[in-house]
């Protein structure tokens, strides 16, 4: 399989999607906020609108994949299973004689079984303890509603974990400890699923901290990363490297973002939905700046800057401009659909993407501007923080010829 992505616009072929499941089902009162939901979900109905959205992506000709189903693939290749088993025996939390107990559990498991338990997790109940399997100190001291492996609610969002630029994927470093094992998965596939075989990386999970959301494909050859609550500067740099060195790209431009809830990535706040166009918060679209890193002869990534986001990004993508759409008509909507991912659409070719239908007065924005929207019902998909960008992680887009400035 050749996969290829090199913008954000470009017509979407493969997309990769997590069909939420028992993991949500995990999620309760005392433990959503470290699990980082802002609301319990109802997990029949986000399935149903999870089915919604892939219809609809079919529909337009795009092949689905599944994660969970790639992961049961790949954990039938014995290495990958090896790998994925040992680094969750490896948490310090287990002690030895738990350790052993939860050794002997996945043992027993199918592939399909294990990728259950790896994605959902395995309550305390759920460990096969008797007076011949004794759990240990561990095991009798933990609450009986704690998790001796943590469920994965966040993995709906594919798009964090890992991305395409080119021809190479970037399994990305998470920076939050209840999202972090969710790129041990990510890499497993690429790494030993028949699919990907022969796929050559440009991040890894080992490096600084970067996540898929922070990183938009301007135009072929230029990046945006967003620096703020996820992403760091030095993980920033360090892809800058990685895709210089690798023929990638020739401009990054690196985007401070307000560290709050509601701006955790950059694709929060804008998303392209044209080769020249771009969805935005406006209010920040006036005072979002960008440093421009290049390439220095010398290997060395250059920095100038900063400078307005806008021109930047213009300058970059060699237009005179960009075409700017704003969210809502108004500050309170525009504050209340941003909150509602409003920004966060995913373009299915150039002037066509797919967003939530809550978001009334911002896809009629999109839709005076020429933009078809695809709308889809996200009441219980939002509970997260993530709207249809968030939800795919896009593995073949057609190639886009740079547009004339």
């Amino acid at each position: 399989m050749t996969h290829y992505v090199d913008s954000e616009v470009g017509r979407l072929g493969t997309v990769l999607l997590h069909r939420p499941g028992p993991e949500l089902a995990r999620l309760t009162p005392r433990n959503n906020d470290s699990l980082l939901f802002d609301a319990i979900p109802w997990v029949g109905r986000a399935q149903e609108e999870h089915d919604a959205f892939a219809a609809e992506l079919r529909g337009r000709g795009v092949e689905v994949l599944y994660l969970a189903t790639l992961l049961a693939e790949t954990l039938a290749v014995a290495d990958a299973r090896a790998d994925l088993t040992e680094q969750v025996l490896a948490s310090p939390r287990l002690g030895d004689t738990l350790r052993r107990r939860v050794a002997d559990h996945l043992a027993y498991l199918d592939p399909a079984a294990l990728a259950d338990v790896l994605i959902a997790g395995l309550a305390h109940e759920e460990v096969r303890i008797s007076a011949e399997r004794p759990g240990g100190l561990v095991w009798t001291m933990m609450d009986r509603h704690e998790f001796v492996i943590d469920p994965l609610p966040n993995l709906l969002f594919t798009r964090d974990s890992s991305l395409w630029i080119g021809d190479r994927v970037g399994v990305t470093s998470l920076a939050m400890p209840a999202r972090r094992r969710e790129t041990t998965l990510t890499d497993a596939i690429y790494r030993h699923h028949p699919r990907f075989v022969g796929t050559r990386t440009v991040y890894h999970p080992g490096l600084e901290h970067l996540e898929g959301g922070d990183v938009l494909l301007l135009a072929p050859g230029v990046l945006a990363v967003g620096v703020g609550e996820r992403t760091t500067p030095a993980g920033a740099e360090r892809l800058a490297r990685q895709v210089f060195a690798a023929g990638l790209a020739h401009t990054m431009l690196v985007v401070p973002i307000a560290q709050e809830r509601a701006t955790m990535h950059l694709d929060t706040v804008c998303t392209m939905v044209d080769v020249d166009a771009v969805l935005m918060y406006p209010n920040v679209a006036s005072t979002l700046s960008a440093y421009t890193v290049i390439a220095g002869p010398d290997g060395e990534p250059r920095v100038d800057g900063p400078a307005p986001f806008l021109r930047a990004a213009a300058d970059a993508m060699d237009l005179d401009q960009l075409r700017v759409i704003d969210t809502g008509l108004d500050p309170v909507t525009a504050e209340r659909e941003q909150w509602d991912d409003g920004n966060n659409t995913l373009a299915l070719a150039p002037r066509l993407c797919v967003g939530y239908e809550r978001n009334v007065e911002t896809n009629a924005q999109l839709e005076r501007a020429g933009i078809e929207v695809i709308p889809i019902a996200g009441s219980e998909l939002g509970s997260g923080r993530g709207g249809p960008r968030c939800m795919s992680c896009p593995l073949v887009r057609e190639p886009l010829r740079p547009p004339a400035g």
